[in-house]
């Protein structure tokens, strides 16, 4: 992985294949406020085979392969074989990307871009999981590194209600 990760570089790789997708994870929450860094992109992509196969292509783009512990392994993909999994764990030329299909409490990509917005950031524009639709997936993933932002995150949620 390179020292310094591009995110707005992956970001725009799957942008310019027309990947419908929705931004999820630590980078949505720094989006929306969160002080707490993130070390990859994670997205929840439109599962229908058309949008997998651009996502595939963008892949090969990004030199994308299969992380593995301290490895990077490579793989060979199309819309399929995409489909076939739940999770992708990646490194690409640009840094690490996570693809979840359907992130913990949500319903996947119909459910989370209900409530998306389109965001600036990277000198692009991408849409970025609801900061409520972050906390519920973060709930329910449940992982000791989620339950740290948390409070950071319903702190955030608040925040903006009591200025409403």
């Amino acid at each position: 992985m390179p020292a310094d990760p591009d995110f707005g570089a992956i970001l725009g790789v799957l942008i310019r294949h027309h990947v419908r997708f929705v931004v999820i994870g630590g980078l949505a929450a720094v989006v929306h406020g969160s002080p707490i860094a993130t070390e990859d992109v994670d997205v929840t992509p439109d599962t229908s085979l058309d949008n997998l196969s651009r996502l595939s292509e963008a892949l090969t783009e990004l030199g994308a392969q299969v992380r593995f512990d301290d490895q990077a392994l490579p793989f060979s993909h199309d819309a399929e074989s995409l489909a076939a999994a739940g999770v992708w764990n990646l490194r690409t030329r640009f840094g690490d990307l996570d693809i979840s299909m359907v992130p913990s409490g949500t319903t996947g990509y119909p459910d989370l871009v209900r409530d998306a917005g389109d965001v600036a950031v990277y000198d692009l524009v991408i849409p970025v999981a609801s900061l409520a639709d972050v906390i519920r997936s973060k709930q329910a993933a449940n992982r000791p590194k989620d339950q740290r932002v948390l409070p950071v995150l319903r702190e955030i949620l608040a925040s903006r209600f009591e200025r409403d």
